[in-house]
């Protein structure tokens, strides 16, 4: 049975998704099928009010759920760097769960130290060597760009692993 899983990258200027699909061998000796349903992201604007951007992302990501209509999200788990932009992803980040808890939607959520562990066997990888593993999981001739949309194919990927 086909699994649709959507990834998301949490940011208040640019919230990365990467929908997935996967469908599993009808037996163990089958590999299981993995393809890109659909990728981007939503960007808001610094020029606009703090609570205007996350309705805005709240919008959109309503409109991405309803077309994309994913049976599971897989979420990056918030990374503490600088207290400034900690906040301002939380804040996206609560934005975010109130959208999913409207859809009934389930949710996992990865540590970046999880998705890069499993996307390329080492917790401690670099962004480019996630991104080139996003890209030969998926089997594209390129990199995702921009980098938030391939960064929510590696924590759909993650999830997937992880079922």
């Amino acid at each position: 049975m086909e699994k649709r899983i959507l990834g998301l990258d949490p940011g208040l200027a640019i919230l990365g998704f990467g929908a997935i699909t996967c469908t599993p061998g009808l037996t163990q000796l089958q590999s299981t099928k993995v393809n890109v349903l659909d990728f981007g992201v939503i960007k808001t604007s610094a020029d606009i009010e703090i609570g205007q951007r996350l309705c805005t992302l709240f919008d959109d990501l309503h409109t991405v759920i309803d077309q994309l209509q994913p049976d599971v999200v897989a979420i990056e788990k918030l990374f503490f760097y600088r207290m400034s932009s900690t906040i301002v992803v939380a804040q996206a980040r609560g934005v975010v769960m109130l959208a999913l808890a409207q859809h009934h939607l389930p949710y996992v959520e990865f540590t970046p130290a999880q998705i890069k562990l499993a996307l390329t066997g080492y917790g401690n990888a670099d962004k480019s060597e996630v991104q080139e593993a996003v890209a030969r999981e998926l089997d594209l001739a390129e990199i995702p760009r921009p980098d938030d949309a391939a960064d929510a194919l590696a924590v759909a990927l993650t999830a997937w692993y992880q079922m």
